[in-house]
């Protein structure tokens, strides 16, 4: 039997960065079990100012996690940054660093998200997300030529059409794939305990 976690994320999406210690607990558990990352693109390309009714909503999705799920996040990065509605090239940065380097899809993943939510950096510019690159040991010249390539914007293309497949219409979105199957865990921020029960009901259904 082949089974693997798919997990459709955005690096920028606030659910998934409260979602991040429910992932590391499935990790330790399922050891064995490997990850596929699909980045689902939250938002398009944009060099526009986030409206200021929408930095305000964001800000208060930020508070209704940090209440729910204690995730930390650093409020300085909307007074220190001009916001822009755009994470694709968050997204291009996991699948270039993927690339360069296979198996750092996850430790992209979380570079952005601290350098976001923790440190107040903008991961909507390119600067940001090469100084990441760098920081985990890619090449920064390679990483800054290949996220600007067709290449590139075309497997992310092939990342957002596999996401739409798959029903991911909000992140995170978790399944599990069993030789040719696929299967819901969660779609949507959702506790261990019941991904867990989830994922022992299908094992045993097909034990």
């Amino acid at each position: 039997m082949m089974a693997q976690f798919i997990y459709v994320a955005d690096p920028m999406c606030s659910w998934c960065w409260a979602f991040r210690s429910v992932t590391e607990k499935l990790k330790e558990r399922h050891p064995d079990l490997k990850w596929q990352y699909i980045m689902g693109g939250l938002a398009p390309d944009s060099d526009l100012p986030m409206p200021e009714k929408m930095q305000q909503g964001i800000q208060s999705i930020w508070h209704q996690i940090e209440e729910t799920t204690g995730t930390q996040f650093n409020y300085e990065f909307w007074s220190q940054n001009t916001p822009r509605r755009s994470t694709y090239p968050s997204c291009r940065a996991v699948i270039t660093a993927e690339e360069i380097a296979p198996g750092s899809a996850d430790k992209m993943i979380t570079a952005i998200q601290k350098a976001y939510y923790l440190n107040a950096q903008n991961p909507s510019d390119l600067s940001t997300l090469t100084a990441l690159a760098e920081s985990l040991d890619i090449d920064s010249t390679l990483f800054s030529e290949q996220i600007r390539s067709a290449e590139v914007e075309q497997k992310l293309q092939q990342h957002l059409n596999f996401a739409q497949q798959l029903g991911a219409q909000g992140f995170p979105s978790l399944y599990l794939r069993i030789n040719e199957q696929v299967v819901p865990l969660a779609l949507g921020y959702t506790q261990i305990n019941k991904i867990e029960e989830r994922l022992e009901n299908i094992l045993e259904g097909i034990s």
